[in-house]
């Protein structure tokens, strides 16, 4: 039996977690820190990789594997990486009941072990660009941990290349973060912001980071993906060389880029309501759920073979019909709405008779609607597109309804201890003080917008300018 979610507005963090249990997402597991991804979430990650890997492959990148296991000598050879990382690896140092002579780490990212490949791929400037990508789970012992959110194992795509030249290897972050922007956006319907990370907020061992950046529903900042030009330092330290036209030897530039299991936290905390999750039709593995009303035993043929009908007009979506006796139409609508399910259709005896059905929208409360069976694939194909728009404009309408600009560093503070949401300011990058506002008010640097060039008056400075600056407590 379905318990009632705790509302949104009473527990945020228990809604959450309640709405990933009782719509069956996920489970926690025997290990500490670790989750048990159960069918329903898994399909969600399902649809998130076959649009996500059908891009990397319009864009040139192979898939491959490589292994879980990376020798801890390599973890050490590039200093900012390992200092980044240190706290949250998890090392093997026993197996087949002998001590090894290494230790082994757990891979929490994939950086040293496919540079070590690399150095015996990259020879010659013939063998640039090289465009991999691997879908994997990497481990990273975390203390602190929420399902989807923040695991000691998650799933991920973590993309590596390696490039001629700065430039090439620098378009191809900002490359692959506009795939990520595009997914994010008209995928999963969530509105982001695309920026540069700050010194202190970068990825260990990158030259920039970038990412997008989304506001939730309790207007918290989630970090959706993230793509990083990593210049020469893993190609030095891992010693990839290459002859280039001229036949002398240079090092690549390189990026990584990557997303996680963490976007489906994303989704419920970006669209869910009190009732449930809201997936968005793109990214929904159930589209349409078709219930069948049965009032009497008689009934059955009649309203099973309507049913086997509007399956077959609607064949192209991904459609689920609910035909399970021992539980109530009523039952059935909560559980549907409880999973998300963008379009419920209801037949009864009374509606084929009447020749309709009775079309409900999970995105808007109370809404039913009489379609015509003869108009209904036309009517659920603008219907599911209608849903798509109307989420991502609700999720856009919500970041700029709670962005605010200050100008000056008092304001900044007293914005972020007071209330949620993004606040923007002009910012001359300074560590100290970046560290001062994080200390008074939890809040970070989200990021950098690239779409705002310009630089004003910086109210960290009064004699440096600064660029646009979104700072926000996040996830």
């Amino acid at each position: 039996m379905m318990k009632n979610l705790t509302p949104m507005s009473e527990d945020f963090n228990q809604w959450y977690t309640d709405i990933i249990q009782e719509a069956e997402l996920a489970d926690y597991s025997p290990v500490k820190g670790t989750m048990v991804i159960r069918p329903y979430g898994y399909a969600i990650w399902e649809n998130i990789q076959k649009y996500l890997d059908n891009r990397f492959k319009e864009t040139g990148h192979k898939n491959a594997y490589f292994p879980l296991f990376i020798p801890k000598s390599f973890i050490e050879k590039e200093a900012e990486h390992v200092e980044g990382f240190s706290p949250e690896l998890a090392t093997v140092t026993h197996a087949g009941g002998k001590e090894l002579d290494e230790p082994l780490i757990v891979r929490p990212t994939s950086e040293t072990i496919i540079n070590h490949m690399f150095s015996k791929w990259i020879t010659s400037h013939r063998d640039l660009p090289m465009l991999i990508n691997q879908w994997a789970n990497v481990v990273r012992w975390e203390m602190r941990t929420r399902l989807f959110l923040r695991t000691s194992e998650f799933l991920w795509q973590e993309g590596h290349t390696a490039h001629a030249t700065k430039e090439e290897a620098n378009d191809e972050a900002i490359k692959m973060l506009n795939i990520y922007e595009e997914f994010v956006q008209n995928v999963a319907a969530v509105s982001v912001t695309k920026g540069l990370k700050s010194e202190i907020e970068k990825f260990a061992g990158a030259e920039k980071t970038y990412s997008i950046e989304a506001m939730m529903l309790d207007k918290k900042a989630l970090q959706a993906g993230t793509s990083h030009e990593l210049g020469q330092n893993f190609s030095k330290a891992f010693d990839i060389q290459y002859s280039d036209e001229k036949n002398k030897l240079q090092h690549p530039y390189q990026t990584s880029w990557g997303v996680s299991t963490r976007l489906i936290g994303m989704i419920i905390m970006a669209h869910g309501d009190d009732k449930g999750l809201k997936l968005p039709p793109n990214l929904a593995p159930i589209q349409v759920v078709i219930v069948p009303i049965i009032p009497k035993k008689d009934d059955k043929q009649l309203v099973m073979k309507k049913v086997e009908e509007i399956n077959e007009i609607l064949e192209k979506h991904r459609i689920e019909i609910d035909d399970r006796d021992e539980v109530s139409p009523g039952f059935k609508f909560n559980e549907w709405e409880l999973k998300g399910v963008p379009v419920r259709i209801e037949v009864g005896p009374r509606d084929i008779k009447n020749n309709k059905v009775i079309v409900s929208r999970r995105d808007i409360d109370d809404s039913k609607q009489e379609v015509s069976f003869d108009n209904l694939s036309i009517e659920i194909d603008d219907l599911l597109t209608d849903i798509q728009n109307n989420m991502f404009k609700k999720s856009k309408d919500h970041m700029i309804r709670n962005t605010t600009h200050v100008e000056s560093k008092d304001e900044l503070i007293e914005k972020l201890i007071k209330t949620e949401g993004f606040v923007t300011c002009y910012w001359s990058e300074n560590e100290k003080d970046e560290m001062e506002i994080k200390e008074l008010t939890s809040a970070t640097i989200r990021c950098y917008p690239l779409d705002n060039k310009e630089m004003k008056k910086s109210i960290n400075h009064k004699d440096k300018e600064g660029f646009l600056t979104i700072f926000s407590k996040a996830y």
